[in-house]
């Protein structure tokens, strides 16, 4: 028995059932089959979309730092520390002609606005006045009888 069992072995093998089926060829890239061309064009044309965003918002990114650069020199610093402190002086001044005793009313022009003031003794109020280039007019009232030091 020893030397049958590899030859019932051997057409067992033989008579299991083969399947088939016939070879189609078929291309995988929509653009020559046709099947998913519309969303093969819909992904690419998303991807060169995305690409051109970024490559937009990367030269953005590159002025701004640029420019940011530019205007974070010494003297700009200084320029801008300096004109600071001119504008402070400058409204330092017109705040103590404002508050102060004998004054009633005042007018400036500054930079094309029109600053004017008008002190009310009997409502204890100054109210400021500032037109701007365009017409826009901004009024404020401070008391002045709480503003005692």
């Amino acid at each position: 028995m020893g030397k049958i069992a590899p030859f019932y072995i051997f057409f067992g093998l033989l008579a299991t059932p083969v399947f088939a089926s016939e070879m189609v060829f078929g291309f995988k890239n929509p653009t020559f089959s046709g099947d998913g061309y519309s969303s093969h064009m819909l992904t690419i044309e998303n991807e060169e979309f995305s690409r051109r965003k970024a490559r937009e918002a990367e030269k953005k990114a590159a002025e701004e730092a640029a420019k940011s650069a530019a205007g974070n020199t010494n003297l700009n610093k200084f320029l801008n520390n300096l004109e600071s402190r001119i504008y402070a002086q400058l409204s330092l001044q017109l705040s103590n002609v404002m508050f102060a005793d004998g004054a009633t009313t005042g007018t400036m022009q500054f930079e094309g606005s029109t600053i004017s003031w008008l002190k009310d003794s009997v409502a204890q109020t100054v109210t400021l006045t500032i037109i701007d280039v365009s017409g826009n007019r901004t009024d404020v009232t401070v008391p002045i009888g709480s503003f005692k030091f």
